[in-house]
């Protein structure tokens, strides 16, 4: 999938290099750094974004889209809809700065995901079986009721806090690296934040919920998803916006088994000791099909239901990993140079200076 000549001039479709950068200075006050963990047996690196506040890498998008409401003067209440994490990450935005916030959810959303909402004061307003009817109902009551409609992904304000995932990764000097795609937004921030440093973008869908793929094809009729553990990423139609952004910025999409995902979750826990939901092990399921010496996957949130990760747990009987390679020299593989952070625009300052800019114009 090669991208475009001006795909790496900091400005595609809307949203800018500079944008990911004034996130990161606005969302540093709020939101650690998430850590890194080599998974030996998978050959990768991970990013844990199941370790994120409320569990999920979605409050980077809603707290940056609400702060930067605030410095434009913007202090109506927000709704917004979601199968669960957006949710969450609105809610909980919302109660740190006192902002009124109605989420809609689909019927069937995980109780866990619903119990989270509801713990940070957010109104839960359950509507229609999918998350596209719950789209359609929050953005009634938005016109209705004069709220600010906060998209889950298809927002130039959201994309841009959840680039900030990329921003942290350039420490790590990453080869490529493998992101989840539902809606698009978390591909298209880390794919504006990585890809001027050479940094190969690798997108991940689930057979049957691969809207986003289908709609970098030419297929942009409306995909009625299949039932998937990735319930994070059952997405009927990917944002516009998030659209260009990734037809201009990905190298590729990793369509996965539901098997492979199934599979890579108990790993995942039995392995690793590490918690992921469907969609947050997408990425990790995928990297086995992605060739580097040094992947990063982004594990992009934890929150899968008791019941389900116990019926996973006691169904799925994985196969053994292939025994390791032993190396011919008995001194350990040096580690990757620590990051002096490249610039990630066209300027040829570097990204911490860029942060630091930011941060002294940013209210």
């Amino acid at each position: 999938m090669p991208s475009p000549d001006n795909a790496v001039d900091g400005d595609v479709g809307g949203v800018t290099v500079a944008d990911v950068l004034a996130a990161q200075a606005r969302l540093r006050r709020f939101l650690p750094a998430t850590p890194v963990h080599h998974a030996e047996r998978f050959g990768t690196w991970l990013k844990l974004e199941n370790l994120q506040r409320t569990g999920s890498y979605k409050v980077r998008g809603a707290l940056n889209a609400l702060l930067a409401g605030r410095e434009r003067g913007d202090t109506r209440p927000v709704i917004c809809a979601s199968a669960g994490n957006h949710a969450q990450g609105v809610a909980w935005s919302a109660y740190r700065l006192n902002v009124s916030a109605i989420t809609v959810m689909p019927h069937g959303a995980p109780a866990n995901k619903i119990a989270g909402v509801g713990h940070w004061g957010a109104t839960v307003r359950q509507h229609g079986e999918s998350y596209d009817e719950a789209y359609a109902f929050a953005r009634e009551l938005a016109q209705q009721h004069g709220y600010r409609f906060l998209s889950a992904f298809d927002d130039p304000d959201v994309i841009a806090g959840q680039g900030t995932v990329g921003i942290e990764l350039a420490a790590h000097s990453p080869e490529a690296v493998i992101v989840p795609i539902g809606g698009g937004g978390l591909a298209s921030g880390v794919a504006l934040a990585l890809k001027s440093q050479g940094v190969r973008i690798i997108g991940a869908q689930v057979e049957g919920v691969d809207s986003m793929a289908r709609a970098l094809r030419g297929d942009t009729q409306p995909l009625a998803p299949a039932a998937s553990l990735a319930d994070g990423v059952r997405v009927k139609v990917p944002g516009l916006l998030t659209r260009r952004l990734c037809a201009a910025l990905l190298d590729d999409v990793v369509i996965v088994r539901e098997a492979e995902l199934r599979e890579t979750v108990v790993r995942l826990a039995l392995e690793e000791n590490l918690i992921a939901e469907g969609a947050g092990a997408l990425a990790l399921a995928a990297g086995r099909r992605v060739a580097s010496r040094r992947k990063f996957a982004v594990i992009s949130g934890g929150n899968i239901d008791a019941a389900v990760l116990a019926r996973l747990l006691t169904d799925i009987r994985p196969r053994p990993p292939r025994k390791p390679r032993r190396r011919r020299a008995d001194t350990p593989r040096p580690a990757a140079p620590a990051a002096s952070v490249a610039a990630v625009s066209a300027s040829p300052s570097t990204l911490l200076t860029a942060i630091a800019a930011v941060e002294e114009t940013t209210p």
